[in-house]
């Protein structure tokens, strides 16, 4: 090999510490790069993730005054009224998210009397739920640290406020819930 005398070998250093906020900013930077070269792929399937473990129990439609308004499917543990669980909505009519919320507040009313608190829980609803449209799904995760929402595989928002899962899901297993032929169909376990 022939050398050079303007080469200039280079010894390999330790890579450089910095203080602990440009550590933090150099975190950061490379997790946007990261979400912003994979297109948010590490959320991609973090429902079915979530759901791990879970299986399959039952499922049933909700109408009102003889509209099918939703398909909703039940996923838990061996114990299907306790988290972890996953309800899956299979929407069948266009509905606001807004509305979604309020319904929401309205069924948690059979199991919660504080009025503020409600109100605080259907705000943070409003700004988590999407208006649907007839083939979207929202995925419902309870478990023991709160409650997070899905859809098309794809995190919503959370809500961790004490009491609000249990409320929230309560809609549906609860049996003081506006639907008891749904509830019994949720709660029928399938076999396999």
């Amino acid at each position: 090999m022939s050398s050079s005398s303007n080469s200039r070998i280079v010894e390999p250093t330790a890579p450089r510490t910095g203080s602990p906020a440009a550590m933090a900013r150099r975190r950061l930077l490379l997790a946007l790069m990261a979400g912003t070269v994979l297109g948010g792929h590490a959320e991609t399937h973090a429902a079915t993730e979530a759901m791990a473990g879970l299986k399959r129990w039952g499922s049933g439609e909700f109408r009102r005054f003889g509209f099918l308004i939703y398909e909703a499917t039940l996923w838990a543990g061996d114990d299907p009224q306790r988290p972890p669980l996953a309800l899956r909505l299979d929407y069948k009519r266009n509905i606001d998210g807004k509305a979604i919320a309020d319904a929401s507040v309205k069924e948690m009313r059979r199991f919660v009397t504080d009025e503020a608190l409600l109100k605080r829980w259907g705000e943070q609803m409003q700004r988590i739920f999407p208006d649907v449209k007839a083939g979207d799904h929202i995925l419902g995760l309870y478990r023991a640290d709160g409650a997070r929402f899905y859809q098309d595989e794809r995190l919503l928002g959370a809500i961790s406020m004490p009491g609000f899962a249990e409320a929230f899901f309560a809609i549906w297993l609860d049996t003081r819930t506006s639907a008891p032929d749904l509830r019994a169909a949720l709660l029928r376990r399938k076999d396999g």
